[in-house]
């Protein structure tokens, strides 16, 4: 089983550095900095920069931590908090099918995920040639709680965040436009 381990790891961490360099540095044909910066701001994640910032470093660290098998429930925990946050804030009103937009393919990641925690990284990885290659039931389930107890943080502070919306201008006018006395 190692060298599934070995192949999941791989492919799922290295598609996430994707995602985060797609992000941070517009690699990968993704928007940069900027774009998720816009984003964020439009699914009410606030501060948008940070929260750019953020989810690209979460991404691109989890997903390298992941290749690497090191931290493996740590970096399953923040890479599952951030497909839950997906789901939540982009594909959950789509239904499940990710030909609709759906959220079967972060629910797909997520149990990956949340399987790697459990079982461990394998022996081929830096987490058991550490040492430290913690695996079993409850770091499963640690790593899915955590990942969505995060998640629910991160929007919660997001919506308390938001700018306030302006004020409706009085019947005749129009925003940015004052009344005068004249």
């Amino acid at each position: 089983m190692s060298l599934g381990k070995l192949a999941a790891r791989g492919l799922i961490g290295g598609l996430f550095i994707g995602h985060g360099t797609q992000k941070l540095a517009g690699w990968f044909g993704g928007p940069g900095l900027e774009g998720t910066q816009g984003m964020m701001a439009s699914l009410n994640l606030h501060p948008a920069k940070r929260n750019a910032l953020a989810a690209g470093i979460t991404e691109t660290a989890g997903g390298t931590a992941l290749v690497l098998g090191l931290g493996t429930p740590v970096a399953s925990a923040a890479l599952i908090g951030t497909m839950v946050t997906a789901i939540r804030k982009v594909h959950l009103a789509n239904g499940p099918w990710a030909a609709q937009g759906g959220w079967e393919y972060n629910a797909v990641l997520i149990a990956a995920l949340t399987l790697l925690a459990e079982q461990g990284p394998g022996k081929a990885s830096l987490d058991a040639i550490r040492g430290k290659e913690h695996s079993g039931f409850l770091w499963g389930v640690g790593a899915l709680a955590l990942g969505a107890a995060v998640s629910t943080a991160v929007i919660e502070a997001g919506a308390a965040a938001a700018p306030a919306p302006e004020p409706a201008a009085p019947f005749g006018e129009t925003a940015g436009d004052p009344v005068t006395d004249d």
